[in-house]
């Protein structure tokens, strides 16, 4: 049978468990697995909770569900999403030059290991298209100059409509989006940034952490939004590097941890395991 997956936040309070589990219990639903977390800082609830029908003929839709719930919801000032599980997200992938992170998700994506799917790719060089072509994926090319940004960002905003694009996914993605695309696509934009934040931003990170002698790399995907590189983190992770290692050997230890800490990021994000809260998040993993 099918089976859903209900995310929800809200002012914290006593009783909110309650109201959710007595929803499910009154339409027959069986929970799979529920995970919870009351933030004494900001004062909220976050809960998700994967389910499922507990009798086949009384099957519903999410959009009755969400109908039923929205009860519940309105009683408890609940920002709810409740999604069939098996739903997959439209994922619109971003790249320049460097393809280790594409490649990647492509390669995860077709074996089944992220449950996306992936309408098109965009990059800003035509270096990728073959390698789009290989998995059957349109590649566009889409060139930019700082004369000619905001056409080409209009352009992606037109893509992201026609194609019903849930989430972007830059993937060494080598521009810097203006505050209108970032307000358009808020919370739904994921970045890989190379190096463990916030240490050596800019170019040449991993020269920059060579020069400082640095024993520990990583990387770090986080929700882009229009102050650069501050958006809220959702996945890190650092690999132990010695002085003997020169940069293009950090480069390479570097690229596995950002492939291996953005693939984890949108896995996370497309399965609801990732809650906003307020300039951080809540991942249930």
């Amino acid at each position: 049978m099918d089976s859903f997956i209900l995310t929800l936040s809200c002012p914290d309070r006593p009783g909110i468990v309650h109201a959710v589990t007595a929803f499910l219990v009154q339409h027959n639903l069986n929970i799979i697995d529920s995970s919870q977390f009351g933030d004494p800082t900001s004062q909220r609830f976050f809960m998700r909770v994967h389910f499922k029908p507990d009798d086949a003929t009384q099957k519903k839709t999410p959009e009755e569900l969400r109908d039923i719930f929205q009860s519940t919801a309105s009683s408890l000032a609940m920002d709810f999403e409740l999604v069939l599980a098996a739903q997959k997200t439209r994922v619109l992938i971003m790249v320049s030059k460097i393809g280790h992170c594409l490649n990647d998700l492509l390669f995860r994506q077709s074996t089944g290991q992220l449950a996306i799917e992936i309408p098109l790719i965009v990059s800003n060089h035509p270096e990728f298209a073959a390698l789009a072509a290989t998995y059957k994926i349109p590649f566009v090319h889409l060139p930019v100059t700082a004369d000619t940004k905001s056409q080409q960002e209009g352009r992606i905003i037109e893509l992201i409509a026609e194609h019903n694009i849930d989430l972007v996914v830059l993937a060494r993605y080598m521009q810097v989006l203006s505050p209108k695309l970032c307000d358009a696509m808020s919370g739904r934009i994921i970045n890989i940034h190379h190096s463990f934040l916030p240490s050596f931003k800019g170019a040449k990170p991993y020269h920059q952490a060579y020069d400082r002698g640095v024993k520990i790399i990583g990387a770090t995907a986080h929700f882009v939004t229009s102050d650069l590189d501050e958006g809220p983190i959702i996945e890190q992770n650092v690999v132990r590097v010695s002085h003997g290692m020169s940069p293009k050997e950090l480069t390479h230890a570097g690229s596995n941890v950002e492939s291996n800490v953005l693939a984890t990021a949108v896995k996370y994000v497309t399965e609801r395991r990732v809650l906003l809260n307020g300039h951080k998040t809540v991942v249930f993993n």
